[in-house]
């Protein structure tokens, strides 16, 4: 359980000063927190996640007004809703300063076994969220190993062409994409912690590993893009933990090999 008055002031003051406001509104029934507070992990680098629980009869009010109520709790610097990362409940804020990023989730009372993780509630108006959240077990996402094979040596062959016909930038967003989609999380996976993306990898990993998804990271040049790609096949083969597909991954190397060849 965090020790709320071991965290950094900025982020005390904030979470006080959020729920002392937040209960004023009747439409909010409870806020709890996840992320790093929930994990007993939280620094001055930290940003905070919280969960505001909303009547299901006003939920769609809410939804609308989610700006105005961000901006009622404190000196809110700019917001925007989480689409882009498949959550459009989020709410993204900067306040400040003291400069603070802040995540705003808003979950109907309807939905609430639809979750990742059981939140820590800092407040409620009754105790019926603490009965919802403890009726089912929460459990975080964990790679899928088909989902990827299905998809990763097409991965390679986008990348190996893209190098080929010279488009350095996009070969290596290509490569940043896999690392975040499939290496970071085998990786974070198999260190039993939590597989999201390359999130507080440093601290999870061996050194062995870090130093094996650095060879992952090219400069921009065809030849360390392509020594980069090779990487980043090895590595995944050394963490695929499922059927692969053999014809794609012969295909897709024999391509790179092509590719090679045709630069060298």
């Amino acid at each position: 359980m965090p020790t709320f008055d071991q965290l950094p002031d900025p982020h005390k003051k904030f979470i006080d000063n959020s729920v002392s406001e937040l209960k004023h509104d009747s439409r909010i029934l409870g806020v709890a927190a996840g992320g790093s507070l929930l994990l007993d992990t939280m620094d001055q680098f930290s940003d905070i996640d919280l969960v505001l629980y909303i009547d299901p009869k006003h939920y769609q009010e809410v939804m609308a007004k989610r700006q105005t109520i961000a901006a009622g709790i404190g000196p809110l610097i700019e917001c925007f809703t989480g689409e882009h990362v498949g959550e459009p409940r989020l709410l993204i804020c900067l306040y400040g300063p003291p400069l603070l990023h802040i995540d705003f989730k808003f979950v109907s009372l309807d939905d609430i076994h639809e979750k990742v993780e059981n939140p820590l509630i800092l407040w409620e108006r009754t105790d019926q969220i603490s009965s919802l959240l403890n009726k089912t077990a929460a459990k975080f996402p964990q790679p899928d190993p088909v989902w990827i094979e299905a998809r990763f040596w097409t991965w390679i062959h986008y990348t190996a062409l893209k190098i080929g016909r010279g488009e350095l930038f996009e070969a290596i967003d290509s490569m940043s994409y896999m690392r975040a989609t499939v290496l970071g999380p085998l990786l974070l996976a198999k260190n039993g912690a939590r597989p999201q993306g390359l999130r507080k990898i440093e601290f999870q990993a061996t050194s062995a590993e870090i130093e094996d998804l650095t060879g992952t990271l090219p400069t921009y040049s065809s030849k360390s893009t392509l020594l980069a790609l090779h990487k980043t096949i090895e590595l995944y083969l050394g963490l695929r933990n499922g059927p692969g597909n053999q014809q794609a991954q012969t295909y897709a190397i024999q391509y790179l090999e092509h590719i090679e060849e045709m630069l060298d």
